[in-house]
């Protein structure tokens, strides 16, 4: 399978370029976005590509958004990006790209947590909480909240760590209603999305998901959707409390990276064998094909 690490549209402007994504303008109302197949752990991009990861995760995205489109608007526009670029570039938007609304990106990552994993079990065993949030004592590694709970982050810029808030900064950052409304809106997200996963024999764990407004001031859904890269996902049949369960995720990448102890986490990143990078391609497909029930589009 080809990969792309970096694309290179000519025919329009550069915008930016994330993580993983890269932005083009589409006029002045429209953007291009085009996910390749970087992959990012601790926050450091590593120097290789994860064939067809960019696919897999727009092709999910995809699928999400048209499953939760009628809990709020997104910012897909249905154009082709195959029009919008030159002939010679089709090749390089083809089935890893959107033409997407042009939307005033809202600074703050609504993260929903439905167990306690990741940060926020190690935020728990310090103080009982997660990210000011109390939860009841003795919770096991990995427990089921008894309700999701909504524990936003400031985005951070390139190469640095998003920082964990509370929801009352959030609130002074943005304002209440819009806080308000974003909170509301990602938990019934993280439900809606965590009862059909289920169906397909998958717990999501927790999940960010990341909003804009657009010239009327309509809060839409954007960037990518309960991906790979953005959620956490476990096979329902290995889920065990009081361990960290395997996940279709980066988890293979950063558990790799953890046995590295002259790694610092900060870039550059060190070279990922070839078996790494399989087995990682390899974790996102089968996320793909078991939530979705098909299979990568070619």
């Amino acid at each position: 399978m080809t990969s792309l690490y970096q694309s290179s549209i000519t025919s329009l402007a550069v915008l930016g370029r994330g993580k993983v994504r890269d932005n083009y303008a589409v006029g002045d109302d429209k953007i291009l976005i085009v996910t390749t197949d970087r992959l990012s752990a601790f926050d450091v991009v590593m120097s290789e590509p994860i064939p067809g990861k960019g696919k897999v995760l727009n092709q999910m995205s995809d699928f999400w958004f048209e499953q939760l489109s009628a809990l709020v608007p997104n910012h897909l526009t249905g154009i082709a990006p195959e029009s919008v670029v030159s002939p010679n570039e089709a090749e390089q938007v083809r089935g890893r790209a959107v033409v997407a609304k042009r939307l005033k990106p809202i600074l703050v990552e609504a993260v929903v947590r439905g167990y306690l994993i990741g940060s926020g079990w190690k935020d728990y065993q310090e103080t009982g909480a997660v990210c000011g949030i109390t939860l009841p004592a003795g919770l096991p590694q990995a427990a089921k909240l008894v309700e999701p709970i909504f524990t936003p982050a400031a985005k951070a810029d390139l190469g640095e760590h998003d920082e964990n808030i509370s929801f009352e900064d959030m609130e002074q950052r943005i304002g209440a209603e819009l806080a308000g409304k974003m909170r509301a809106i990602s938990i019934a997200l993280y439900k809606a999305a965590a009862d059909y996963a289920a169906t397909r024999g998958i717990i999501i764990a927790d999940t960010k998901f990341e909003f804009g407004l657009d010239d009327d001031g309509v809060l839409h859904l954007m960037d990518e959707v309960l991906t790979a890269d953005s959620s956490r996902f476990w096979p329902a049949d290995s889920y065990r409390v009081g361990i960290s369960p395997p996940s279709f995720d980066k988890q293979f990448v950063r558990d790799y990276l953890e046995t590295i102890t002259t790694w610092n986490k900060t870039a550059p990143a060190p070279k990922l064998p070839p078996d790494v990078i399989e087995k990682t391609g390899a974790k996102y497909r089968e996320a793909l094909e078991r939530l979705t029930g098909a299979k990568l589009k070619e």
